[in-house]
């Protein structure tokens, strides 16, 4: 009897993933240090077991099916996981003759275990990435019966369904086990190890705390805690809704309780968090995706993807500062009091990002190793300080925690992160599989070159266009590999460097998570801060304007992207000029008399626009010098204005509208994300 209970106790569903998540784990440690194999190898193997852990954390969650009975879903998970086991088994049992002598004729048993593996990852997709299950199905549609298509742009022979499914599939160069879920399973998942060992020891609360004491003593500074703090946790996130959640659920209280209206406590952290997709050292997937897509290592893209995060946070801070004056009053407030213990945790984790950054920049180590060490680097300092306030100081903070529990909440965070990322970069494998097959990237491209032979200027507005249409309804991932397979190369035909070609298509991406109607960050903000979803979008949207600008201005200070050095720290500081210049185009006040202040404003906002926009340096650098001192004097008067009432009032008036939505909902998608 006692050995039933105990049975009953231990054998779950949740001990089950984490065997799972643990065999998962050691796996990919051992492939990070080691490279056994390869990573198509490694592909066959663990995208079954990364698509299992996603049907049992989504059942765990709120069951597959919701309207069936318990019984009827615990049986399809049973027969889904059947799936990934005999796909698992297959792969390694027959790995060579598949990728070697059978390509191109391919057995039955072949097609049946991929078509039985296409079905289950359209299937898991429909369930948690419905926007790209419609885009899948509607190319699958396409792809068999382009022939009839009243329209020549985009018509084609069509193709056979057998070729459908080993495309993408048993064909391994693209599909399910392509280069995308290639790179979530390598260079993306050693990076996150960092993220789910600051996860586990709870050190990305513990930063958040300590900027919250970084912002000062000042209500006007509160708000700024969600800017630091985002800056900080973005650095191993890679993500801006899983900033939201992480940062948002305690910064947004903590600004309401200082005053802060929740349209643009919410507003604020949304366009905080979405500098988590452009934040090194772990930048959003797209930077992971644009090294291989170049042929560079990881590094050459973190060195360029600085400039763009100093930009926006600098950017940022300045318009959160502006629009507080006008918001707050200007008093003081008691200091937040940090612990040691979340002092310690904040520095062993920027020492570990100084840490990695050696490894990578200087002593020139190859990504998936210096992940590797960087992650056992922190997780060793964290034990050892976790050990040390718990037994040896007797911290009360710690008596709730045990060191088991923080470990399992290590590898449980590494496993949901990647086995979510392979099941989204799989899907998108399907997608750009079909896009190959059908042709249509080939007619697309074509298209912008006939605009670019008219002018330059064309193809860009035209790109853009193209990928704020796409961000409005697919995660930036999937709008940056969409971007860079359609909008790339016709650029590079066009003389546009590599590079600039890239970074135009990544800050697309960034800005797509902002499009009307969607934002899953700012849906997220929203809910924390019970206020409007379209008014914290369109507000987040606003406060983000300026650095939009960023996006066109790597064309014409190219420096910022290409050439890392003095060149591009000069570039950097030309365009940060710029972005805050037209901040406060936007939000300052020069002086009381509404027409004299539009003038002004304006005026400023011109010169602005020439410091990152015009092609002639010597043009730009003598804007900067008129733009950067109108913009600390306008600094210094539009505090002088103070708390502006009727701002105070519309702003408030905003939250009476709450958004639709479960928070525990958006908030788990989020997770899944992050």
């Amino acid at each position: 009897m006692r050995m039933r209970d105990a049975l009953r106790t231990h054998l779950t569903l949740r001990n089950a993933t984490f065997a799972i998540s643990t065999a998962m784990f050691v796996w990919l440690v051992w492939y990070f240090y080691t490279g056994y194999g390869g990573p198509r190898e490694l592909a066959t193997q663990l995208v079954p077991i990364a698509l299992l852990l996603q049907i049992l954390l989504l059942h765990q969650q709120d069951f597959l099916y919701k309207r069936l009975p318990a019984i009827a879903n615990h049986a399809v998970v049973a027969a889904y996981a059947a799936i990934c086991l005999y796909a698992f088994y297959y792969f390694f049992v027959y790995f060579e003759d598949i990728a070697i002598y059978r390509q191109g004729s391919y057995t039955t048993e072949d097609f049946v275990v991929g078509l039985l593996m296409f079905l289950l990852v359209m299937e898991i997709s429909r369930i948690a990435h419905p926007v790209l299950f419609g885009v899948n199905l509607v190319l699958i549609l396409y792809t068999l019966w382009g022939y009839l298509s009243p329209l020549d742009f985009f018509w084609h022979p069509g193709t056979t369904f057998y070729r459908v499914v080993t495309s993408s599939t048993v064909e391994l160069a693209t599909g399910i086990y392509g280069l995308y879920a290639q790179l979530a399973l390598t260079l993306v998942a050693a990076f996150l190890l960092l993220a789910a060992a600051a996860n586990g020891f709870g050190a990305q609360r513990a930063m958040i705390n300590v900027m919250r004491q970084f912002a000062g003593r000042n209500r006007q500074m509160v708000p700024q805690t969600a800017v630091l703090g985002s800056l900080c946790v973005g650095m191993v996130s890679g993500s801006g809704s899983a900033n939201a959640v992480v940062v948002g659920s305690i910064t947004i209280p903590l600004m309401k309780r200082y005053g802060v209206p929740g349209v643009f406590a919410a507003a604020v952290e949304t366009a905080s968090s979405m500098g988590g997709l452009i934040m090194p050292p772990m930048m959003g997937v797209g930077a992971f995706l644009m090294s291989e897509f170049l042929g560079v290592p990881y590094w050459d893209v973190v060195l360029r993807g600085f400039a763009l995060a100093f930009i926006y946070y600098v950017s940022l801070a300045f318009a959160v500062y502006l629009l507080c004056i006008r918001l707050l009053p200007n008093d003081a407030i008691k200091e937040a009091a940090v612990s040691l213990y979340d002092r310690t945790k904040t520095a062993i984790f920027f020492l570990s990002v100084v840490f990695l950054i050696v490894m990578m920049g200087w002593l020139g180590i190859g990504e998936l190793r210096a992940a590797l060490y960087t992650a056992g680097f922190m997780l060793v300092l964290l034990l050892a300080t976790f050990l040390y306030f718990k037994y040896g100081l007797k911290s009360p903070e710690l008596a709730g925690e045990t060191l088991l529990g923080n470990l399992r909440r290590t590898i449980e965070t590494h496993a949901e992160m990647t086995s979510y990322l392979t099941l989204l970069l799989a899907t998108l494998g399907i997608m750009i599989g079909l896009f190959t097959v059908t042709g249509f990237i080939n007619r697309m491209g074509a298209m912008l070159l006939d605009l670019g032979a008219w002018h330059p200027i064309a193809v860009i507005l035209m790109a853009y266009i193209f990928g704020w249409l796409a961000g409005a309804g697919l995660p930036p991932t999937a709008t940056y590999i969409i971007g860079a397979i359609v909008i790339v190369q016709p650029l590079r035909d066009l003389g546009i460097d590599p590079w600039i070609a890239h970074f135009f298509v990544f800050l697309l991406s960034v800005w797509g998570e902002l499009s009307p109607p969607t934002s899953l960050t700012a849906a997220v903000s929203a809910r924390i801060a019970e206020a409007s979803f379209m008014r914290t979008m369109w507000e987040a949207l606003r406060i983000c304007l300026p650095i939009t600008l960023m996006t066109f201005a790597i064309f014409t200070r190219s420096a910022m992207v290409v050439t890392p050095g003095w060149a591009q720290i000069a570039a950097t500081l030309l365009v940060t000029i710029g972005t805050c210049g037209v901040s406060f185009a936007m939000f300052g006040r020069y002086v009381a008399n509404p027409g004299g202040n539009i003038l002004l404003r304006s005026t400023l906002a011109l010169f602005s626009l020439v410091v990152m926009l015009h092609p002639d340096e010597g043009v730009a650098l003598a804007a900067a010098t008129i733009v950067l001192p109108a913009t600390v004097v306008g600094a210094w008067r539009h505090r002088a204005f103070g708390r502006d009432q009727a701002f105070y009032r519309s702003a408030a008036a905003a939250d009476l509208v709450r958004p639709p939505g479960e928070p525990s909902a958006i908030a788990a998608e989020a997770g899944r994300d992050f």
